[in-house]
């Protein structure tokens, strides 16, 4: 009759009985039964005690295409889950990716237990102790709703626009290093993990092409692109590689000789000729000449290395994990001569510098990154470790403090911030000097293998005097940053500080 009822074979129901034959825990036969079958069941088998109907709560995520990558979704544990958390029972529930999954061990609570005296049939005649449950806690989070929706639909016009479905977006409080908002595109629907896939959707979003399961703000690695000529400006002013002031001729490209067969020789391109360029310019225009020569030398001007570049491009925090509490993240990578050895078995070249000094080539970095390293140059030198939670329960998260004082010189940022400043009033994001605060930013154009269009990238700070945002975006395979990063960055902005 249950097999009837629950419309459950009766050799199912058999087969679970003898699998779970061995555990002394309440075994579920059927899920999200309707009302009346289960006062069908509760009238025929109330005088049973080994069948019980129970009434459970379940996740609704509000709002899910917003937030899935942040949150994350519960799902069943597994059997090799279930070793690792001994605790669990083997129908319990936890969390599999995002926030539910960081903070599982908070958001859980524990079970209440009941020590009894049962009579032979099963019914309880006495209960000589009892432990309540425990609730779990609750965790609060420093994302800016309005933000991350504004985000979120801004993107995804865009990406309509453009016909594609791969993005990200984050944006961060430069002063703390908090999360303020984090989309990733494509996404998923956390509610069909809760109320159930079929095994054919299940399957098909798993084999998607486009990995919806991916959180590119924190596990997607692209070359950034000139988003890196601003970290290189920095670690040049510090080293004295070239003064804010000095100058030099781009003619729209470089020419490299072999010192052993002056006949061979290689063109390294920029994407126009800037004519007499410093700085401030250099980053204003996106100067590719400029950043070969200062990164790895050329002329009378001895360059940075790649030793250097190295150094440097971790103290921002590319090539390493930044602690986030997602799981996931990605290091990413800075190619070195050690690395091109053991991978390639290759030496490494000149023109390996120069690509890593335009952020092409091997170079690899998340839009977290990215972003990270944005706000170092906002707030003067500082970076902190990325936070979503800001508090559980009436416990606050303080900011935590990877690097400090990364260049000790508020100078070289000065520097570097008017060259970010001069890329909106003149430069490749001219397209945000309208806007009612002062923006500054820099964008990115990287080539992308198998001749698919580039990534564009956009990021930036505002205000420029007193920054409160920083805002990274990345439309993969989405052309040049300048024309569909920088246009979401602008309506964003405009909207948030119209608040």
């Amino acid at each position: 009759y249950l097999a009837e009822v629950s419309m459950e074979s009766k050799q199912e129901i058999e087969k679970l009985l003898k699998e779970n034959a061995n555990f002394s825990i309440p075994i579920i036969v059927k899920e999200n039964i309707s009302r009346e079958t289960a006062l069908i069941l509760e009238s025929k088998f109330s005088e049973n005690p080994a069948l019980s109907i129970e009434i459970s709560s379940r996740r609704n995520y509000i709002d899910s295409p917003y937030f899935s990558h942040v949150l994350g979704y519960l799902g069943r544990i597994n059997t090799e889950e279930l070793q690792e958390h001994k605790n669990y029972l083997r129908d319990d529930w936890l969390g599999k990716t995002g926030l539910e999954y960081y903070y599982e061990d908070l958001l859980r609570g524990s079970y209440g237990e009941r020590l009894v005296e049962v009579d032979s049939q099963g019914k309880i005649k006495n209960i000589f102790g009892q432990k309540e449950p425990r609730v779990g806690k609750n965790i609060f989070l420093s994302i800016d709703e309005g933000l991350q929706k504004k985000l979120y639909d801004e993107i995804r016009q865009m990406l309509r626009r453009l016909k594609t479905n791969r993005a990200a977006g984050v944006a961060l409080n430069p002063n703390t290093g908090e999360v303020l908002a984090l989309v990733s595109f494509p996404n998923i629907n956390n509610n069909k993990f809760i109320h159930g896939f079929t095994k054919e959707e299940l399957e098909k979003n798993i084999q998607d092409p486009t990995k919806p399961f991916l959180n590119r703000v924190i596990s997607g690695v692209y070359p950034p692109g000139s988003t890196i000529k601003p970290l290189i400006a920095a670690a040049v002013l510090k080293e004295g590689v070239v003064t804010p002031n000095q100058t030099i001729n781009c003619i729209g490209s470089i020419t490299v000789y072999n010192k052993y067969y002056p006949n061979i020789f290689r063109i390294f391109h920029d994407w126009k000729a800037h004519g007499t360029t410093n700085i401030i310019k250099a980053i204003a225009e996106s100067c590719n000449v400029y950043f070969y020569t200062v990164g790895g030398g050329y002329g009378e001007i001895e360059g940075l290395g790649i030793e250097k570049i190295s150094y440097f491009l971790k103290k921002f925090g590319l090539g390493k994990i930044l602690g986030i509490d997602l799981p996931g993240e990605t290091k990413g990578l800075i190619p070195d001569k050690n690395w091109k050895e053991k991978t390639k078995n290759e030496d490494w070249y000149i023109g390996d510098t120069y690509n890593v000094s335009i952020g092409q080539g091997d170079i690899m970095a998340t839009p977290l990154q990215v972003a990270l390293a944005t706000v170092v140059i906002a707030n003067n030198g500082t970076l902190f470790k990325p936070q979503i939670v800001s508090r559980v329960g009436d416990k606050p998260i303080s900011s935590q403090v990877l690097e400090e004082n990364i260049i000790d010189n508020e100078e070289v940022f000065r520097v570097v911030k008017k060259g970010m400043r001069e890329a909106v009033i003149s430069g490749s994001a001219k397209y945000l000097y309208d806007l009612p605060v002062k923006v500054a930013g820099k964008t990115g154009t990287a080539e992308a293998p198998g001749n698919k269009n580039p990534h564009g990238w956009f990021t930036c700070f505002a205000p420029y005097e007193k920054p409160k945002i920083v805002l990274t975006i990345l439309i993969e395979n989405g052309g040049e940053g300048s024309s569909v990063a920088v246009p979401i960055a602008k309506d964003v902005l405009k909207w948030y500080f119209s608040q």
